[in-house]
């Protein structure tokens, strides 16, 4: 059975630091496993569309993304980003800083390689919004947070009122 964990918000060190490898081994063991599963569970309660384990607290390197129909879910262990494309700025949110958004520049496309969580080697070419989250979740793995790459850090609004907001006179 699997369970949502605490999420580690900011300033906690464990999000500043870079997150150990993996081992084959350890891949196979039951509690590793078992985290897997508690961060599905976790990122899903949260609700949330990647979460990395420094988020949970464990210094591993170990991701899960799935931000809809067309991506994922993908558990990607040891995950390394290569053949960026093209470069887009949009608005971040990260559950580890609740309640602020900032823009990041982040490529359009890239290219995951890692192990799935059978520890069978795993290659993806992502774009778009999976693309993003890959790219977000990777840099929780090297100790980066979106307050250390965004500009105009703002409170996150509701869609509805930030609508609300700009069709007011």
């Amino acid at each position: 059975m699997a369970y949502a964990r605490r999420i580690i918000v900011d300033p906690d060190p464990i999000l500043h630091k870079v997150a150990k490898k993996v081992t084959t081994l350890e891949l196979k063991m039951p509690l590793t496993q078992q985290l897997i599963d508690d961060m599905f569970e976790t990122m899903y309660a949260a609700p949330g569309i990647g979460l990395a384990a420094p988020q949970v607290g464990i210094g591993k390197r170990i991701i899960v993304v799935h931000v809809g129909e067309d991506g994922g879910p993908y558990a990607v262990i040891n995950p390394v980003l290569t053949d960026f494309d093209g470069e887009e700025t949009a608005a971040e949110g990260c559950l580890s800083i609740p309640g602020k958004v900032g823009d990041v520049v982040r490529a359009l496309r890239c290219t995951v390689a890692g192990l799935d969580r059978k520890g069978k080697k795993l290659t993806l070419t992502a774009e778009g919004l999976l693309a993003r989250c890959f790219q977000h979740e990777v840099d929780h793995l090297d100790g980066v947070l979106i307050t250390d790459k965004a500009t105009n850090i703002r409170d996150a609004v509701p869609v509805e009122a930030a609508q609300a907001a700009a069709e007011s006179p």
